[in-house]
């Protein structure tokens, strides 16, 4: 077994610590790598447990001489600095399809939530209302649903789009070869299109507030935007100011920028339903995830094949 420690820099279930312990030395950083550990020997970590959020930087890096793996716990990376782990010799591996089926699970419930304002109106019925809020809301047959990124999860999300009846567009660089779905080039034309825009695309730099105001008015004042990809692909400023105006009909957050921290704009709103990023989170998706953590820490211990692996 390789000497040394495996630094949990971000927040896990008991059940993945528990497992973890089994066969390897953990210690867990509650304030993160920033946050430091009275028990943090950098020069024993030889592997650190991070996710796409919290990432790792080269100057991180630096403090852990004998870092031999990063493992993203979870199919997201993009603020792990790849370039720089690949210079220093040190692999990286993530944990794509763990989740899938339980983000578009989530998308679906998001849509649904807000469509039918199920939140606002289970408030409203226990405190008194009943006949003001039997209006007529927007449903999901018939309807359009445009997905913005079409990897494992965005096809999860419209293949259960078809299942109730919806007609599926979506946005990628290029038309996907083995889908019939209509393309669309980019998320304007696409939201222009849509009753109901899901983004599933991944986050970073190059995706940065890629729904902005452009793509808001021309999802226009009867479209929802559901968002299960990462905050910063979502213009915070745009989206409220088109939520407060009535620009768009609602969203479903299960991401937003600078989380856990709301923004403000977003918390008094009636017609945004919001979940705390946790749309990849079930007893099913946390295992698979553990699963391939555990496999890759082995394989990199013994000398064995990486899954998934990035650098």
């Amino acid at each position: 077994m390789a000497q040394g420690k495996i630094a949990v820099a971000i927040p896990v279930s008991g059940n993945c610590l528990s497992r973890l312990s089994r066969s390897y030395d953990v210690i867990t950083l509650p304030g993160g790598l920033g946050g430091g550990s009275p028990e943090l020997d950098s020069e024993a970590v030889w592997a650190i447990l991070t996710n796409g959020s919290t990432g790792l930087s080269d100057d991180e890096m630096s403090r852990f001489p004998a870092l031999k793996l990063v493992c993203a716990y979870g199919a997201g990376y993009e603020n792990i600095d790849i370039a720089a782990a690949k210079s220093r010799g040190i692999h990286v591996t993530h944990a794509p399809n763990t989740n899938t089926e339980t983000v578009a699970d989530h998308a679906v419930a998001l849509m649904l939530a807000v469509a039918r304002d199920i939140c606002a109106r289970d408030r409203q019925l226990r405190g008194g209302a009943w006949d003001k809020i039997r209006s007529a809301r927007p449903t999901l047959s018939g309807a359009t649903l445009g997905v913005i990124g079409l990897g494992n999860i965005g096809r999860a999300v419209a293949r259960r789009g078809e299942a109730f009846g919806m007609n599926i567009a979506y946005t990628t660089r290029n038309k996907v070869a083995d889908v019939s779905w209509e393309h669309y080039a980019d998320a304007v034309s696409l939201a222009a299109a849509s009753d109901f825009l899901v983004v599933a695309c991944p986050g970073g730099p190059a995706t940065r507030h890629l729904v902005g105001k452009a793509v808001l008015d021309a999802l226009g004042p009867d479209g929802f935007v559901v968002n299960v990809s990462r905050g910063m692909v979502v213009d915070t400023g745009a989206l409220v100011t088109a939520l407060k105006a009535r620009a768009i009909a609602g969203a479903g957050l299960d991401v937003f920028e600078g989380e856990p921290d709301l923004p403000a704009g977003l918390r008094d709103l009636d017609n945004v339903v919001l979940t705390p990023h946790m749309a990849g989170r079930s007893p099913a998706a946390e295992d698979a995830q553990i699963d391939v953590l555990l496999s890759n820490l082995q394989a990199c211990r013994d000398g064995g094949k990486l899954t998934a692996q990035l650098a």
